[in-house]
């Protein structure tokens, strides 16, 4: 079988500049994105996470980090490019992960107020590899 590096993006919103709600959307989008593309923590290689500016009561990366599998993954922080009138309490993440090609469909998790940010990939996927 052939493996191939693929880029999968994501978005959430957070309710409120908190601990607790920054854990609560980080852990909802990263299920998402490992449920929904059947991945195994140790195929991913990186994942840069980026917060607008509203938002630094803890670092993305911190709660990636505790996750089973994930310890090996190397994981950055970034602050996400002010633009006025760009949707507020919003973390989005690039992730690089190895995948079997041909890989038929890849899932980017679009959650909460951020799907407005991409529709197009807000929705399920119509087909995924069992």
């Amino acid at each position: 079988m052939e493996w191939r590096v693929r880029a999968i993006r994501g978005a959430t919103t957070v309710s409120e500049n908190s601990v607790e709600a920054i854990g609560e959307a980080v852990t909802e989008l990263l299920d998402e994105l490992e449920k929904h593309n059947h991945l195994d923590p140790n195929d991913i290689i990186s994942a840069i996470f980026s917060a607008t500016r509203d938002l630094d009561a803890i670092f993305p990366a911190a709660i990636a980090r505790k996750r089973p599998g994930w310890e090996n993954v190397a994981l950055l922080d970034v602050q996400q490019m002010h633009v006025q009138g760009d949707l507020e309490r919003c973390i989005r993440f690039l992730i690089h992960v190895n995948l079997p090609y041909p890989h038929v469909t890849i899932y980017h998790p679009y959650l909460r107020k951020a799907q407005n940010l991409r529709p197009d990939w807000s929705l399920p996927p119509s087909r995924l590899p069992l």
